[in-house]
């Protein structure tokens, strides 16, 4: 997690002159003269944009700025969505109906916009025909064209083969 920048009030601006923000108009004064205007006010001087020349400041009462800015970052995190990695196996041996269910399943989370990793899970015998088990991932990521694209092509993991593919940009998006 970033360390959260200090913020800079008062005497510990230490600049010599800074843009004061006043409602629509901007001016750049003394630090002296700044402070003096937010003690009349009986507000503080706080530093707004620390690495413009000069640094910009603006007169407001400290506790509503705070305010302000957590508001603004709790608005900026509810908005950014973390995706998630969703599993889908299936066996060997998974008949027509069950893989449809799975494409429908998997249509859902991709519409979520996660990625979406799918397994075929062999046993015994089944080791025996691993092309077969390639060609039914194959066909199954077939079914989704229109929704998904590859992210990872197959690769064997332990006793399944493993296929990560991702949502489709859609033209609004691009």
């Amino acid at each position: 997690m970033p360390k959260p920048k200090r913020l800079r009030i008062n005497e510990n601006i230490r600049a010599k002159e800074v843009r004061l923000l006043v409602e629509d108009d901007q001016k750049v004064v003394p630090i002296e003269e700044a402070l003096s205007m937010a003690r009349e006010q009986e507000l503080d001087l706080i530093e707004i944009s620390p690495n413009a020349d000069p640094p910009v400041c603006k007169i407001m009462d400290r506790g509503s700025y705070l305010y302000q800015q957590k508001k603004k970052e709790k608005k900026q995190k509810a908005h950014s969505k973390q995706t998630e990695v969703k599993m889908i196996r299936f066996g060997f041996r998974t008949d027509t109906h069950d893989l449809e269910r799975l494409a429908k399943q998997a249509k859902g989370f991709l519409a979520d916009r996660n990625l979406v990793k799918i397994g075929v899970r062999m046993r015994g015998r089944e080791f025996t025909n691993m092309d077969y088990a390639k060609d039914k991932l194959r066909k199954f990521v077939a079914s989704m064209d229109e929704f998904a694209e590859i992210e990872q092509d197959i690769r064997k993991q332990g006793n399944q083969f493993m296929m990560i593919v991702k949502p489709k940009k859609s033209a609004k998006e691009a």
